[in-house]
């Protein structure tokens, strides 16, 4: 999986922290139908088209049921609904946005992207008719998808960050306990490869998953004020962005990777980072709460192996920024502003108790977490149930901060954890880039 990018002028905005306590079609205004078929006894039928990115089962499944539920219970309504492979999907959405045949409703991942479609004119302002979902998801877990405080989109899951784990590997190099500080870590990779086995699996290939480990760094040492001030200001200039910089470095240099990580993919294959701790072959991976689904994938049954274990990103000695706070991110879905209004009706059914549970069946966290208890996997329930002790999460940098920031990063973090760039450099590099932002 991968996150977004994108900006433009400065703009108020409450995106850098939220809490967690094939063929186009033409849309119309909420005063004329998207689309207007007509069935065989003459009644008018309104489509609505819905770009996602949900490819593979069960998602996939899962939202074809929950079409044919709805369409069922509003029988004037026929809900297009158009697949894309992620990566795809994103430049579809852009191309078709500045057209005359744009989704009525489509993904949303929020972010400096987020910020372009708004500035353009292109995304409907939901804020007076979603007072109601937001009370339930948590009005902290939707600042991802709001604009100088109006809510453009909803997200339909979210989740928190961290170090999934091998307990086999763990217990067989002697690590009795989950590392809670930096040293903690530094000492579990010690044992591992004094053990004979991989410590930590990054696919560096693809570069984000590298930039993640940057992404956790920063949030140890840099202060929400300073995130917040930079998703505008984008200065980058607190002595806080070296210092991460320098920790990565550091921690880069006890040889906590996988070998050969430079040239390591991150989700394809056995081979892939997401494969090697899938089949033993390394035992740690910084990721993101779909990685259980990830891995489960790479193994031999298509199971999420028992031995899988998670923890928090470790505290950071003497950090700036906020020990227990959490990177984190989700997916949402927007309206397009001519969209009619059983767009936002469908969002808001998408986001009820019941859809939310069936989601949370398939092995995914729901945004609702009043379908936490539907969660079928006792790794994802560990997860949310950890989260409850996080004091702030941290939307991606790089959707944050936008495409020219977030491609420097994630561009530029590589040759960081070769020594190829001094901290100082890095930060300099993505200080030219916000520049040109």
């Amino acid at each position: 999986m991968e996150r977004p990018q994108h900006r433009f002028k400065k703009i108020a905005i409450g995106l850098a922290a939220f809490g967690l306590a094939a063929g186009l079609t033409a849309c119309g205004d909420s005063s004329a139908p998207a689309g207007d078929d007509t069935t065989a006894g003459g009644d008018a039928t309104q489509t609505l088209i819905w770009w996602h990115n949900m490819n593979a089962d069960p998602g996939l499944a899962y939202w074809k049921t929950v079409v044919a539920d709805y369409e069922a219970d509003h029988p004037g309504l026929k809900i297009d609904m158009q697949v894309y492979q992620n990566e795809d999907l994103r430049t579809k959405i852009r191309t078709a946005l500045q057209s005359d045949s744009p989704p009525d409703l489509f993904q949303q991942w929020g972010g400096g992207e987020l910020i372009d479609q708004v500035q353009a004119g292109y995304v409907m302002d939901l804020s007076d008719q979603v007072a109601d979902e937001i009370a339930v998801i948590g009005e902290g877990n939707v600042v991802g998808w709001q604009v100088d405080g109006q809510t453009y989109g909803l997200p339909f899951t979210l989740g928190i960050e961290g170090i999934w784990y091998n307990k086999d590997m763990f217990e067989a190099a002697g690590i009795t306990s989950v590392p809670k500080t930096l040293d903690d870590l530094s000492a579990a990779v010690e044992k591992l490869r004094a053990a004979g086995l991989q410590p930590i699996a990054v696919g560096g290939q693809d570069g984000w998953p590298a930039a993640h480990w940057y992404f956790n760094f920063a949030l140890r040492e840099c202060s929400q004020a300073t995130l917040v001030a930079d998703a505008t200001d984008k200065a980058f200039t607190d002595p806080c962005w070296q210092k991460a910089a320098q920790d990565l470095a550091d921690f880069a240099a006890t040889d906590p990777f996988n070998d050969g990580w430079v040239t390591t993919q991150a989700q394809v294959g056995a081979g892939s980072s997401a494969g090697m701790l899938a089949n033993g072959q390394a035992a740690m991976e910084l990721m993101g709460i779909w990685e259980s689904g990830v891995v489960g994938s790479l193994t031999p049954d298509q199971k999420v192996p028992e031995f899988l274990g998670w923890f928090p990103f470790p505290s950071v000695p003497g950090g700036g920024g906020d020990q227990k706070a959490a990177m984190a991110g989700g997916d949402g879905f927007s309206c397009h502003k001519d969209a009619p209004a059983s767009c936002v009706e469908f969002i808001k059914y998408i986001l009820s108790d019941k859809v939310q549970a069936g989601y949370a069946a398939t092995g995914s966290v729901p945004a609702n977490p009043n379908a936490n208890s539907s969660l079928t996997e006792p790794i994802l329930q560990d997860v949310t149930a950890q989260a409850k002790d996080v004091s702030y999460t941290q939307l991606w940098l790089d959707t944050v901060y936008g495409a020219n920031v977030g491609e420097a990063i994630n561009n530029n973090v590589v040759a960081l954890l070769q020594g190829q760039y001094q901290p100082a450099e890095f930060v300099q590099a993505v200080q030219e880039a916000a520049a040109k932002s």
